[in-house]
């Protein structure tokens, strides 16, 4: 079910293979044009369309987005968020724990990967955003 919503409103969005909690700044059509204010579910590492696998793809890096970052989300993509936000620092930090978690239930040389790529975006690019 597609929700509407107004300017101003919070909500929880799904884009590419993260989800976030953000606010409604436009109404574009066919999607909303989202502001982020956290980070609920960490976008996942590796080829989304052979995921699992290292032969012969490429293994993509992917960043949570920051925050403040603006982007447009179809829709059917958006749905109510009334719960607390979380500060943007700890909700990605809390993301990447789940995401890290989830990676080490099962030791294959894909998991192995998706971990050195999340401990090379903590190391790089996490670490002075985790506390503010």
């Amino acid at each position: 079910m597609t929700h509407t919503f107004q300017t101003g409103d919070t909500v929880r969005a799904h884009y590419r293979s993260g989800t976030y909690i953000g606010k409604i700044v436009e109404d574009r059509g066919e999607q909303y044009l989202i502001e982020v204010l956290a980070v609920i579910k960490h976008p996942l590492q590796g080829d989304i369309h052979n995921y699992g696998k290292l032969d012969g793809v490429f293994f993509h890096e992917r960043k949570a987005l920051a925050h403040y970052e603006k982007m447009n989300v179809k829709k059917a993509a958006v749905h109510p968020f009334h719960d607390e936000i979380p500060a943007y620092g700890a909700s990605l930090k809390e993301s990447v724990t789940k995401l890290r978690e989830k990676l080490t239930d099962k030791d294959t040389p894909f998991n192995r990967k998706a971990l050195e790529t999340l401990a090379n975006l903590e190391t790089h690019s996490y670490q002075k955003i985790y506390n503010q």
